[in-house]
């Protein structure tokens, strides 16, 4: 279901740089039609290739619309990238000291239907890599739209739990607290919990 235009249409992440200076939030639409324009693609071959209507990603882009997970799962699937990418910009070199702290439950927080993802270390701009904290709320393969896919590779580290790791070439693997599965993301691959309660996962994914 879309949202007003009125109601806030910015996915913003306060971000801080080397120095500590805020820049502006991440625009979700200059984002997504930033990352189409350097891949060369017309809003017709984008829109294909993320399976959305023409008309959806151009409400996207212009912010007419604030798009649904299932929407933004297909539209970094379609560029070739994480949903969590969306969100933050492309790492370049930068030398120099940095450092952040994330306190325990003060990440950015991104429910969706199977994960409920809380963003670390969201303050730095330019990383090289992507943590992430998330509750893994699904039970069953067939509560995703299929695999998921993006750029780069992933680690993968239990907190809690007990969690079953489905990739597209292996068989599916059964994981406890303290186990860590190091994989390649463009890989089909997805996370269920297969404990009583929601498991709970850390997740570092490369910026490249």
């Amino acid at each position: 279901m879309t949202q007003p235009h009125s109601e806030p249409s910015l996915i913003q992440l306060a971000r801080a740089s080397g120095e500590d200076e805020m820049v502006p939030p991440i625009d979700l639409a200059v984002r997504v039609r930033e990352l189409r324009k350097a891949k060369n693609w017309t809003l017709e071959q984008a829109a294909r290739q993320a399976g959305l209507a023409r008309s959806t990603l151009s409400k996207i882009e212009n912010g007419q619309m604030s798009p649904t997970y299932d929407a933004l799962k297909k539209l970094a699937v379609g560029l070739g990238i994480s949903v969590p990418q969306l969100f933050t910009p492309k790492a370049s070199p930068q030398g120099g000291g940095r450092m952040v702290s994330t306190r325990r439950g003060e990440g950015a927080a991104h429910a969706t239907t199977t994960y409920e993802h809380e963003l670390l270390a969201d303050q730095l701009v330019q990383k090289s890599m992507l943590p992430y904290r998330a509750r893994i709320r699904a039970r069953n393969f067939e509560e995703f739209d299929g695999w998921v896919r993006h750029e780069g590779e992933e680690f993968l580290y239990v907190l809690t739990g007990s969690i079953r790791l489905y990739t597209e070439f292996y068989q599916p693997i059964d994981m406890v607290r303290g186990d860590s599965a190091y994989y390649d993301a463009s890989m089909g691959h997805n996370v269920i919990s297969i404990s009583d309660d929601d498991a709970m996962i850390l997740w570092v994914t490369s910026m490249t």
